[in-house]
């Protein structure tokens, strides 16, 4: 079920457990197997269930972590709450308390950076995101230092070493996927990854050289920032998809 993206495996376990879930015309129980040639048919009430399950967008703050807290530092997740709610959202949404329930970062946004974060119930959702299959390219705006220079970094960083973001560096052992790396401003870069390893971008730029002395991510998929203000949210609007 969750290969044919109508759930998480999660969501499945709970369907399955309720009895909304036929195969071949029989409730299903957990752990059946099923091959490609089996008729899957789920009742409408977990539709209805899914359909209640928003997703957030968070302008996240430097300071806060993505998931759990840890070390003292408050989740990004304590922000959700009526007061932060963007005034400018268009979804019509209203915030309630059980909207929280189950509420989980899709990706993370290290600690020191800033800028989109998205919060999701909906496993389907997430599984698009942060899935072992998911293709879904992330883009960041990531202001450096090379060396001493602060300045004008563009001028005197090596164009081999550009090259080398691009493609041809490894972490924890293995090599990265090639993203897209260009001069945004003389001081600034723009990443474009289709991965998120831990602190893959300061990672990155340390291996070349480079100091990261900003970052902000500034998309994911086809949704945008936009003009969001910092420690803001919005939902994820009907007619938006990643």
């Amino acid at each position: 079920m969750a290969e044919l993206g109508l759930c998480s495996r999660r969501e499945a376990d709970d369907w399955i457990a309720h009895g909304w879930v036929r195969v071949n015309g029989q409730v299903a129980e957990m752990g059946m197997q099923v091959g490609p040639g089996d008729r899957i048919e789920v009742d409408p009430a977990a539709h209805g269930l899914q359909q209640q399950r928003v997703t957030i967008l968070l302008h996240k703050p430097v300071g806060y972590v993505s998931g759990q807290a840890e070390d003292g530092h408050t989740p990004a997740a304590a922000l959700i709450n009526p007061r932060t709610h963007w005034p400018g959202d268009t979804s019509r949404q209203r915030f309630s308390p059980p909207q929280l329930r189950g509420l989980a970062p899709a990706g993370r946004l290290d600690i020191d950076s800033v800028g989109l974060l998205v919060l999701t119930q909906d496993g389907r959702v997430a599984r698009q995101l942060i899935g072992e299959d998911s293709t879904v390219d992330k883009e960041y705006l990531v202001r450096v230092q090379y060396g001493e220079v602060a300045t004008n970094v563009q001028a005197v960083f090596p164009a081999a070493q550009l090259a080398r973001l691009c493609h041809g560096l490894s972490l924890d052992g293995q090599p990265l996927k090639p993203a897209r790396v260009e001069w945004q401003n003389p001081e600034q870069l723009r990443f474009v990854l289709t991965e998120g390893k831990k602190r893959q971008i300061r990672r990155m730029c340390e291996l070349v050289g480079l100091k990261v002395v900003g970052l902000k991510r500034i998309r994911i998929g086809r949704v945008t920032l936009g003009n969001l203000p910092v420690g803001q949210w919005r939902y994820l609007a009907p007619h938006e998809r990643f």
